[in-house]
């Protein structure tokens, strides 16, 4: 069943790892984007006072969920125009982007849309439904059987950040070609790179990129890493009202449902913007420190105005450097994890303590000499 889908990508990492642990000073792995930092207090009090939670929860949030939701985009997004009707909580967004393709029906002749370099939970989606997919970052390319269209912004791994015209361009050809548009704005509160240093990254809910209307698209969110939620499986969906209605009755068959205890926790996250400034100035630390020495030993460093990854290329085929890159103790991901257009560059991630980031520097910056 699934054949179409290979071993887990990370599992041929093993050798590298191995490499890397033969370090004299032991493997630093810039591999994996998992936060590491401790969840923020207000988060934990809250889990810890909706802990007793005997009934079942409701799959499509409660009402205070809801609104929390609609009130951060408001806040942080630039997005004013949501009912509390549009918002569905999701268990973590990989999960969601994973089961849509199903959960919309598609099959054999529908085409999904990712970028040129994607995320690997698309292409799974697509695999789980039989339908096609295609990478193309050119909306006038997209094919006319075209049902579902992924956009990433900031994107992963490649931390590029789609303007608003641009956008707004992706939107006008979905809806042209009858295509639900999911945005994919996971990373949207880590912009580094002027204008997203100091500029909100644009959401496709943002009225300047859809309009006045909000059909035919959905913008997929989590806090796993502005908040330190990834064990929490936070996230929330957000689109047009009967697209969130008629996902949440299917979700409701399924089961998939966001424990009340995590729902409660996802509004204290929301309700606290100071926690996410915390942490996004540690990321900031640890990536100025990363970066210099990233380009130090040589790399190009494309894209990666926002997010939490360094996308970096030495010009030559990406496990070669992967394999330089563990002979020197550090862990990195090769690009062709994340498709065909990818295969010269690897990815390293922020997301280590102090410690590690400072010591993969070292490594970095000694390399040469």
């Amino acid at each position: 069943m699934f054949t179409d889908l290979p071993e887990y990508p990370w599992q041929s990492l093993k050798p590298f790892r191995e490499k890397a642990s033969q370090y004299k000073d032991g493997a630093i792995d810039l591999s994996i984007g998992s936060p590491i930092d401790e969840t923020p207090q207000v988060v934990q009090e809250a889990l810890r006072s909706f802990s007793n939670a005997p009934g079942y929860p409701s799959t499509g949030g409660t009402t205070q969920f809801r609104e929390s939701v609609v009130k951060w985009f408001a806040s942080r997004r630039n997005v004013l125009a949501l009912d509390p009707d549009q918002v569905m909580p999701t268990i973590g967004s990989k999960e969601l982007i994973s089961w849509l393709p199903v959960l919309l029906g598609l099959g054999k002749g529908d085409v999904v849309v990712q970028p040129k370099v994607a995320y690997t939970a698309y292409a799974v989606g697509a695999a789980f439904a039989g339908a096609t997919l295609v990478s193309e970052d050119d909306p006038e390319k997209w094919p006319t059987t075209t049902r579902l269209v992924w956009i990433n912004s900031p994107g992963n791994p490649d931390g590029k950040v789609l303007a608003v015209d641009d956008f707004a361009k992706a939107v006008k050809r979905a809806r042209e070609l009858g295509a639900l548009l999911a945005s994919d704005e996971c990373y949207a509160e880590m912009g580094w790179s002027s204008p997203w240093d100091k500029e909100v990254i644009p959401s496709v809910l943002d009225p300047r990129v859809c309009g006045d209307s909000h059909d035919g698209i959905l913008s997929v969110y989590s806090l796993s890493k502005q908040s330190n939620m990834a064990g929490y499986r936070a996230a929330f969906a957000v689109g047009s009202k009967q697209l969130i209605r008629e996902l949440v009755n299917l979700r409701m068959h399924a089961g998939m449902m966001m424990p009340l205890p995590t729902q409660q926790a996802v509004i204290a996250a929301l309700g606290d913007s100071e926690h996410v400034q915390t942490e996004k100035e540690l990321y900031r630390s640890r990536r100025d420190v990363l970066l210099a020495a990233v380009k130090h030993y040589g790399f190009e460093v494309s894209d990666s105005e926002a997010g939490l990854y360094l996308w970096a290329t030495l010009g030559e085929d990406c496990w070669k450097t992967v394999k330089k890159m563990a002979q020197l103790g550090i862990v990195v991901v090769p690009g062709s994890f994340y498709g065909e257009f990818a295969t010269d560059h690897v990815r390293f991630s922020l997301t280590a303590t102090d410690s590690d980031i400072s010591r993969a520097a070292s490594r970095l910056e000694n390399a040469l000499g």
